[in-house]
């Protein structure tokens, strides 16, 4: 992610701008993740459809957020990627065991609780919530460990790691779009000062 540090005023107030596009983005993850852990799951097949829809909507998101930034454009597409490839996976092979689907899960989680956990660490001068990444990296880190190492998986088990990980990707965006206001309204006021014009 480029750094918003090195910004200039104009490609910050652009990039400030979109908060609400944000902010969109985890109220709909919210709904999924409501709308998972909710829902009757009695076959594997159920869960493989709702995981592999999960992973294509982040890659999806992955490939917008790629388009706000302009310096490490590149590994918001790598994760674009593999986010769309584990989705696929899980909807082309839906009636393998849980221990294929766990394993797809828990190497997307900790694929992308690496990318949570750096990108925080970057902009931590820039973001008062960049603690809230870094938390988030290490959790899914830590879940994507437990979901690929774990043996004794059950139905119950794959929908709350589905529905927990779409739960925290809302909380996630909805906290960045509030904080891309802030910094929008700051901009407007003058008050902050890009690194570079």
């Amino acid at each position: 992610m480029q750094d918003l540090a090195d910004m200039t005023r104009e490609e910050l107030k652009g990039f400030t701008d979109k908060w609400w596009l944000v902010l969109i983005l985890g109220i709909l993850w919210i709904i999924y993740a409501w709308i998972v852990l909710s829902f009757t799951f009695s076959t594997v097949l159920a869960i493989a459809v709702f995981a592999g829809v999960a992973f294509i909507f982040s890659g999806i998101t992955e490939f917008f957020y790629a388009a706000l930034v302009d310096e490490w454009k590149w590994l918001w597409i790598v994760l674009g990627v593999i986010s769309i490839i584990a989705g696929i996976v899980a909807l082309v092979w839906p009636d393998q065991t849980f221990l294929v689907l766990a394993a797809i899960i828990g190497w997307y989680l900790m694929f992308r609780g690496l990318f949570d956990l750096v990108t925080s660490i970057m902009n931590r001068e820039v973001n008062d919530l960049w603690w809230l990444g870094l938390i988030a990296g290490v959790l899914e880190i830590g879940i994507g460990f437990w979901a690929v190492g774990y043996e004794g998986r059950s139905i119950a088990l794959l929908v709350v790691w589905v529905g927990a990980y779409a739960l925290l990707k809302g909380i996630m965006d909805i906290f960045l779009a509030f904080q891309l206001r802030k910094v929008g309204k700051r901009l407007d006021r003058g008050g902050m000062q890009a690194a570079s014009t």
